[in-house]
């Protein structure tokens, strides 16, 4: 009974779904549109935030070129309208004899209680809790750095750059040495598209009648990596290509220079150079969440990570799964784990979906098999590059510009289309389009 999670005699399939990210959304909207809508399994979603975005984007918030309430799904709406359960909280601890997630009380901004703590129970489990920014016991990062992890703390991060440049332009006195500096830490995927997104975005805003503002002169972005390249997870021509960009941008790519503190006064780094900041982003490497470490005995990696096997199961649990950032996946065919992508966690998701309904029915499952269709970077309105894999481009293509942002953009339309349908999506993007022309060009508050 263990193998195949069946519940009671009579009683739907119980499937618990832990974590709202692209991956998480995604297994929930669909299962409760196959199953929970049938009535042949009870769908659930435990999340702690009351709205899903779509993390690859959160720079764009950071930035201030995207509203967040313009694309953010609301749990508690795509649950009444997709036949699956949302209910708020956050895990804190699993009793796997009993079948049970244990949840913490929710309590709202003003310290009052909004759930009582309670156990959920399940016949599958799914751990979909994503990643969080690991910044490998760095003095001063907690303090005084900002991680891009959710969307309040991009929107944190953009009404501290509003604000800095309004000060700016106010005071009398001349700047100070940090004022207006931005420093990013961490030339991933993320720190390369935030620099170039703020870039844009800082010059949109001091257009706005902030003239005392130079952007060329007063403000200084400063991307900093501590590997030999920017971009080291991705092919050595994107890197190149985009450090190019951005240097040519005037924005400072400083590589090969590890960060040992952040200050009040800004980045130190280990050859002794303090790089001046009022603004600090960490970017640098991610691990998934603590609390997986003591999870019910389960098997993780040093990143925290719960290894998995090729079904996707759990290594001492075949009742427990996990998918995206949070699973250690075998790359079937490589060496090592598939890389913690967007794209791997919608090919997880829509696996999931399949196999899900094999184990309700008692068939054994298969294995899932990672397809890497390339990487792509969006240096905002200045350029996409990257590289396309498989055998619908005959191997490995590289391309930019125009070509490589629609390829981009259509990650995210992918995504919406597997949490609203196709004419969901597109009405939703074609009444964005018509609006856009009578908003700002960056969000100023």
């Amino acid at each position: 009974m263990a193998d195949t999670g069946n519940g009671s005699p009579g009683q739907p399939h119980r499937i618990v779904v832990v974590g709202g990210g692209a991956g998480g959304l995604e297994l929930v909207t669909q299962l409760g549109d196959k199953l929970g809508k049938k009535g042949l399994a009870h769908v659930t979603l435990i999340e702690k935030a009351r709205t899903h975005f779509w993390k690859p984007h959160l720079h764009e918030i950071a930035a201030g070129s995207t509203d967040l309430h313009e694309h953010a799904t609301d749990y508690l709406a795509q649950s009444h309208w997709h036949g699956f359960r949302y209910r708020v909280g956050e895990m804190v601890g699993l009793d796997r004899d009993k079948r049970e997630v244990i949840v913490a009380p929710a309590i709202d901004e003003e310290g009052a209680p909004i759930t009582p703590p309670y156990t959920r129970g399940y016949d599958t489990l799914v751990m979909a809790v994503g990643s969080l920014t690991n910044d490998f016991g760095t003095p001063g990062v907690a303090e005084h750095a900002i991680a891009l992890e959710t969307p309040a703390q991009a929107e944190r991060f953009h009404r501290r750059l509003v604000n800095a440049c309004i000060r700016a332009h106010m005071q009398a006195e001349p700047l100070a040495p940090k004022q207006l500096q931005v420093a990013v830490i961490g030339a991933g995927a993320t720190g390369v598209e935030l620099s170039a997104e703020l870039h844009k975005a800082t010059r949109a805003l001091v257009s706005y009648n902030l003239e005392r503002i130079d952007p060329e002169r007063d403000i200084r972005l400063n991307l900093i990596e501590a590997g030999p390249r920017i971009l080291p997870a991705l092919p050595e021509r994107i890197s190149g290509a985009a450090h190019k960009l951005l240097s040519g941008l005037g924005i400072r790519v400083r590589t090969g220079s590890r960060v040992t503190e952040v200050s009040a006064e800004g980045v130190h780094t280990a050859s002794g150079e303090l790089i001046p900041a009022e603004l600090v982003v960490w970017a640098a490497g991610v691990k998934a969440p603590e609390f997986l470490k003591d999870l019910g005995g389960l098997e993780i990696n040093r990143l925290n990570q719960l290894v998995v096997g090729p079904t996707l199961q759990s290594t001492r649990d075949p009742n427990v799964f996990a998918i995206g950032d949070c699973a250690a996946a075998p790359w079937l065919g490589h060496e090592g784990t598939v890389p913690p992508r967007a794209q791997a966690a919608h090919q997880q998701a829509s696996h999931l979906v399949k196999q899900l309904q094999r184990r309700i029915n008692g068939q054994p499952l298969q294995p899932w098999r990672y397809r890497d269709f390339g990487s792509l970077v969006s240096l905002g309105e200045y350029s996409t590059v990257g590289n396309l894999m498989g055998a619908l481009v005959g191997g490995n293509l590289w391309v930019e510009g125009l070509f490589a942002r629609t390829m981009y953009l259509s990650l995210y339309k992918m995504h919406e289309v597997a949490l609203h349908g196709f004419w969901r999506t597109a009405l939703g993007s074609m009444s964005r389009l018509m609006t856009r022309s009578t908003e700002p060009r960056v969000k100023l508050h």
